[in-house]
């Protein structure tokens, strides 16, 4: 049997219930976002995008964890590595997504005066 074949049947590879609890949790923190944002967000926007973004970050976790079934028992540091390359993607994807939104609102909507916006839109 070459190394390549080896199987550690100790490690949990998710059971009904784990992945019950993943799904529930990720419900939850997708509800809990879009229902704040939907009833108006807190009155200080700061805290309102960082209870978004805080939920966003332990959806993340919750996917690696309950789903992709990452764990410190991983053998030789593909936990470390693939949670580097998930930093590093989620990095561009939202700086991309930024960029790209940014640049479209200013080369789209030139003739928009964006200071004669109302506070609560900025």
């Amino acid at each position: 049997m070459s190394a390549h074949m080896h199987h550690d049947d100790s490690q949990d590879h998710g059971s009904y219930r784990s992945y019950i609890t993943g799904f529930l949790l990720s419900v939850i923190l997708t509800a809990v976002p879009f229902g704040l944002v939907m009833a108006g967000g807190f009155d200080n926007r700061l805290l309102t995008v960082g209870v978004v973004v805080g939920c966003a970050i332990l959806q993340v976790l919750v996917h690696m964890v309950y789903f992709l079934h990452m764990s410190s028992h991983s053998e030789e540091g593909w936990t470390l590595l693939s949670t580097l390359f998930t930093i590093i993607i989620v990095f561009i994807m939202i700086a991309g997504s930024l960029w790209v939104m940014h640049h479209l609102n200013t080369n789209m909507m030139p003739q928009m005066n964006h200071d004669l916006l109302p506070e609560r839109l900025q």
